[in-house]
């Protein structure tokens, strides 16, 4: 049993921090979270409370809004989408494009160059410390900095009223969970398309920046059916020492999450973390289901922290040992025993689609390898 599931029991000595509160209830949306969380929420209604404030205050002009949900008066909050929407610095926000725990995206119009762009608002201002937003700019300019034909490329980052945003290319196609629900994909389309991410991964990683966020909803299709990765928010310097407090560090999504991710141990983040989250969409995509799903984000992290996934093939027949070898290395706990890069796992996707022998060892059904 992990520490994780430790905290039913009450703190034990030598918890992680994140780790050492009895859970409870989220005030928002019912998720189990522990009795610290700021303000009673979990992370991703924080971030969600602290964007609808930050888009209240950029049209009322509220300098010091109150505790987080605190309502506005009506009139403001009716006023909020037609004046938002008409302005928001260089960007005219056209339409709400996609909603999450990180924040808001637009459709929006860059005026000064007459061109429609991607806009993700951050709402991190209730709760960002200077060096936060310090880091959140520097992590992002860096992934701006990648010039990938598989990276949706960032044109702009900046800050506005103590939040946080970037500009994108806007991509047509679609999110690849969205088009998988209305397009039934095949086996071999699902590797193919993992194969082309995990390479553009590696480029990623060959200029020292992890994604730390890999998952359907920020892969993009065009509308050639060509992925492209977005949505490095999370993305951090690989060399980088952080110092900023641990507090909201554990960012990302459960179900796509790597185990060193979970517990917060962002010293242990390396390449083999994305390794997980491409090998946990792969599964998601040719069994229909993620790796690991309980009824709340703890629920999620407790079962991916002690237990395994279930075999693939028990999802799915059609899904041959290979393939299922394939998606259980990339998932393995110990971040030693994935693919030592995702070039080495592409490489191996590459040999499933052309038939050959697979270079992971093979897993049976009660063995790990």
């Amino acid at each position: 049993m992990t520490e994780f599931g430790a905290v039913h029991d009450g703190a034990r000595a030598g918890d992680s921090p994140i780790m050492s509160s009895a859970p409870r209830v989220c005030r928002k949306c019912g998720a189990e979270i522990f009795a610290d969380a700021p303000e009673g929420l979990c992370t991703a209604c924080l971030f969600e409370t602290g964007l609808d404030l930050f888009m209240d205050n950029l049209v009322a002009g509220v300098d010091d809004p109150g505790p987080l949900g605190e309502p506005l008066p009506e009139r403001r909050k009716k006023s909020h989408r037609a004046k938002v929407f008409a302005d928001c610095g260089d960007y005219e926000l056209l339409e709400e494009i996609g909603r999450g725990g990180q924040g808001v995206v637009y459709r929006a119009r860059q005026k000064s160059l007459n061109r429609t762009v991607a806009l993700k608002v951050i709402g991190l201002s209730h709760w960002a410390t200077e060096a936060h937003l310090k880091r959140f700019r520097r992590e992002a300019e860096a992934a701006a900095s990648l010039v990938h034909s598989g990276i949706v490329p960032i044109y702009e980052v900046g800050e506005r009223d103590g939040s946080c945003y970037f500009s994108m290319k806007l991509v047509e196609g679609g999110q690849l969970d969205e088009v998988a629900k209305h397009e039934p994909m095949s086996i071999r389309r699902a590797v193919e398309l993992i194969a082309k991410v995990a390479r553009t991964v590696q480029y990623a990683h060959e200029h020292s920046i992890l994604h730390r966020d890999i998952k359907p909803g920020n892969i993009l299709l065009d509308g050639k059916g060509e992925p492209h990765l977005t949505d490095f928010g999370l993305a951090r310097l690989v060399e980088t020492e952080s110092t900023v407090t641990r507090t909201l560090e554990v960012l990302g999504t459960p179900s796509y999450m790597a185990p060193e991710q979970a517990v917060g141990n962002n010293d242990a983040l390396s390449s083999a973390t994305d390794v997980y989250g491409l090998g946990a969409v792969l599964y998601q995509l040719v069994t229909g289901h993620p790796p690991f799903a309980g009824g709340t984000t703890y629920e999620t992290i407790k079962l991916l922290l002690d237990t395994e996934p279930r075999q693939p093939r028990l999802w799915n027949s059609k899904i041959d040992r290979d393939l299922s070898t394939i998606c259980l290395k990339c998932l393995e706990k110990d971040p030693k025993r994935r693919y030592p890069s995702a070039l080495t796992l592409a490489e191996d996707l590459d040999r499933w689609l052309k038939h050959e022998p697979i270079r992971a060892r093979r897993i049976g059904v009660f063995t790990r390898g």
